[in-house]
């Protein structure tokens, strides 16, 4: 059996633990040409040598395609540092392409670029992947946020993470950003989770309850020959194959640093509040997976405008925006004490104002409306993308 990941102060007997958490956030961005508003089917490499020089205590490193770039922020003690490191990841990224005549683009999909136009970056990892899953990875123009959270000792994250499945649609919902694909409206807030869906180990994951049954699980992957570790779990949430952490997966790249600020402070007091529950043996029964997946498919396909499942009546549906109002209620005094009040009441205004994806949808219909074409609106709709991605960044030096 393979050994929990490498422990942490916090991998101590659950009764002497504090409820201390780390956060830790990876954008995976596009390069995108200013001119044109397309792709760069190959940037040119200067743009990641210069983040490399530039990264600091954060990394920032090759994805998939040669025209994304992924960023991993330092791990944070707060959620006033994920924002900070936020902003300087972003300006690492932005000042580097903006020296090689390219733009980064913080959005789950590009709203036109051909799937067909891509190239894999050379390494043997992603050669595997496009020998193995064909053309699921050369439509498989997508971008996620990912957000660690450290936290408690392994059977702890992995009970932890477990008992987070029921809040997957909701923080998802918050994230959409991916409405667009190949240059056309899929009617879906994030088209991102169909693209994600053709590959296999994705989706929902089952309930476990204990290290030892998460391991069990991937060693019977392993023995079968299905992947080398757990880097190839693709789940919407994981434990880590590299930390110590739980590893939220689902949400699309917010185009809006504040609101990836606000999605991860909503994450980290829902573990706060689930690890207490978990230390008074009191976590709540666990919902059927298929009925969690259900409203993945709502917050996929309308955002913010869901109605999800009610299991609180066990009958019909519910508004996000009363849903989510409770959930905040609830988590009030984790929010406290975790230092992210403001950051966490933010998360209904998502719900008010849209999310990404509809910012996108407004404009492109509103430039169909006056009279774009459709090549003219999506256009329109990359320079919002790129404009959002930018804002606050002149903060991060101050």
């Amino acid at each position: 059996m393979s050994k929990p990941p490498p422990s942490t102060p916090g991998d101590t007997p659950p009764a002497c633990q504090e409820l201390t958490i780390t956060l830790g956030v990876e954008e995976e961005l596009f390069l995108v040409d200013p001119g044109s508003r397309d792709l760069l089917v190959d940037p040119d490499a200067g743009i990641f040598e210069a983040c490399e020089r530039t990264s600091g205590p954060h990394r920032v490193v090759r994805e998939l395609l040669r025209s994304q770039i992924e960023t991993n922020t330092r791990v944070c003690g707060s959620v006033a540092e994920v924002r900070a490191a936020l902003r300087e990841t972003r300006q690492i990224v932005s000042e580097a392409a903006g020296q090689y005549g390219a733009a980064a683009m913080a959005a789950s999909t590009h709203p036109f670029a051909s799937w067909r136009a891509q190239a894999v970056t050379p390494k043997e990892r992603y050669r595997r992947f496009a020998m193995t899953f064909q053309e699921g990875i050369r439509r498989f123009v997508v971008g996620g946020m990912h957000i660690h959270a450290g936290f408690g000792d392994a059977d702890t994250r992995i009970r932890v993470m477990t008992a987070l499945r029921r809040y997957l649609p909701l923080l998802h919902a918050l994230s959409t950003s991916s409405p667009f694909n190949a240059g056309h409206e899929t009617g879906f807030k994030s088209y991102r989770l169909s693209l994600v869906g053709s590959l296999p180990r994705t989706g929902m994951p089952g309930p476990l309850r204990s290290w030892e049954e998460y391991d069990r699980l991937l060693s019977g992957y392993r023995r079968m020959k299905f992947l080398n570790d757990g880097s190839e779990l693709w789940w919407d949430i994981r434990p880590s194959h590299a930390y110590p952490t739980v590893e939220l997966r689902i949400c699309d790249v917010c185009t809006h640093i504040e609101d990836a600020v606000s999605i991860a402070a909503l994450y980290a007091c829902l573990i706060r509040w689930l690890w207490q529950q978990d230390r008074e043996g009191q976590l709540p029964p666990e919902p059927l997976t298929e009925l969690i997946a259900e409203d993945r498919w709502i917050a996929q396909r309308y955002g913010v405008f869901a109605f999800f499942g009610d299991r609180t009546s066990g009958t019909g549906r519910v508004d996000i925006a009363d849903y989510l109002s409770e959930v905040v209620d609830e988590l009030a005094a984790d929010a406290r004490a975790l230092g992210c009040e403001a950051e966490i009441r933010r998360t209904p205004t998502i719900v008010m104002n849209g999310s990404g994806a509809d910012r996108q949808l407004d404009l492109y219909r509103l430039r169909r409306h006056e009279g774009d074409t459709e090549a003219e609106a999506l256009r329109q709709v990359v320079d919002l993308v790129l404009a959002e991605t930018r804002e606050h960044l002149d903060e991060a030096s101050g």
